[in-house]
Formats: C-alpha cells, sequence, structure tokens
C-alpha cells in the first residue's frame, strides 16, 4: 500500500493548494506540520528531505516532490480522476498561465521569508510590511478580475475545477486575512465563494489543519 505524506503549514498558500488537490482527487495523506512561524523549515531534518527548505513537500510512496505547481500537476498525471488540467493543449496552456499569475506572480513577493526580510534586514514597520502585500495582492488580482469577467463557466475556466481554481482560493483566504480591497474584484470574489461551497475545498482551509493557531 503506498503512503503519501504532505509535509506543510497550516497558512502557507502553496500547501494550501496541494491540499485541495489531494482533496478534490479524494487521495488519502499523512500531514506533518513544519511550523515556518518558528522557522522549522530551517531545521536540518526537514531540509535533508527538502534542501530548498521550502513547505510544501510530498512524499508518494517512494518518490519525494517539492514545489506546490509540479506536486499538484503530478498528481493529475497519477491520480488522473478528476482531471485539473484541460484535455486540449490550449486550455492546458491557459490554466497554467492563470495558475502561474498567481504562483508565480502574486504569491512569491508576499511569502513569508520576503516579508520577514521587510520587516527584518530592510527594517520596515509592520503597517509598511502590510501595505506591500496588500498592494502586490491587488495589482495582481486587477488583471485576474479581467480573466474571471471574461469566463464563461462556473469557474476561472470552464465548469470544473482547474489548477487555477486551485491556486485562486488560498490567494483570496491570504487577501482577506491581510484586509486587502476585494470588494474592487467581484468576478474573482464570486468564483472564490462558489469554490469554498465545494466540501474537498472546504475542508482544506487553514483554520481546518491540525496545526491551525489563531
Amino acid at each position: 500500500m503506498t503512503t503519501r505524506t504532505l509535509y506543510g503549514y497550516w497558512r502557507s498558500s502553496a500547501s494550501y493548494r496541494v491540499r485541495i488537490a489531494l482533496a478534490i482527487k479524494g487521495i488519502a495523506y499523512e500531514q506533518v506540520p513544519i511550523n515556518l512561524a518558528k522557522g522549522a523549515q530551517s531545521g536540518i531534518g526537514f531540509k535533508l528531505l527538502n534542501p530548498q527548505g521550502m513547505v510544501p513537500y510530498l512524499i508518494d510512496g517512494d518518490a519525494g516532490i517539492n514545489q506546490s505547481l509540479a506536486i499538484v500537476e503530478y498528481l493529475d498525471e497519477v491520480y488522473p480522476e478528476p482531471p485539473l488540467l484541460p484535455q486540449d493543449p490550449l486550455g492546458r496552456a491557459r490554466v497554467r498561465g492563470i495558475a502561474q499569475q498567481i504562483a508565480c506572480d502574486i504569491h512569491p513577493v508576499n511569502n513569508l521569508r520576503v516579508l520577514n526580510y521587510l520587516r527584518g534586514p530592510l527594517a520596515q514597520p509592520q503597517d509598511a510590511v502590510d501595505t506591500w502585500y496588500r498592494h502586490w495582492i491587488e495589482v495582481g488580482f486587477e488583471a485576474l478580475e479581467e480573466i474571471a469577467e471574461a469566463a464563461t463557466g462556473t469557474y476561472l475556466f470552464g465548469d470544473t475545477v482547474t489548477l487555477a481554481d486551485i491556486c485562486l482560493v488560498p490567494q483570496m483566504w491570504n487577501a482577506r486575512r491581510l484586509q486587502a480591497d476585494i470588494a474592487r474584484f467581484p468576478k474573482l470574489s464570486a468564483i472564490d465563494v462558489r469554490l469554498n461551497a465545494l466540501p474537498a475545498v472546504a475542508a482544506s482551509r487553514p483554520e481546518r489543519q491540525p496545526d491551525a493557531t489563531k
């Protein structure tokens, strides 16, 4: 029997993406919390598994995989039902493009190590750090809102959940947590509401994870 272990953190957007994918596909797994707030990702034990020292990290049998988009695409290839990417090349490219707008453009400038660098070596006050965070979310959401306005289906791309939606949900959660002005993005907000109504997505929410703290 194949065993699967997800090393993650309850509030990590990237871990959140992988949890959604696993839940949608009905894949059982064990969670091992890596407390980013306490620097556990830099511990020797974890870095022996993942030299990058970042979450998520998935072990599936004998395979170890890092980077959330790579993990989700691996899951989609090995456990193909339900699919998270369209069947046609153009559709796959468009879904990947949306996912990368979030995971490669919005999220990296707002992840914990960047915010800690702003607070620490650059000595920025917390209100300036929060302003930075909200600015880059709102700039990124402006383009995504145009995509959502053009969408003709239930979600960001069609009527089934795709990799694009899996990336959207955690970013919307973070936007609300940092009080970004998401009222400016009604289409994205409506799609997010529909996604969070799905049991698999709801079960993956950060506050429902075993390592969640207030």
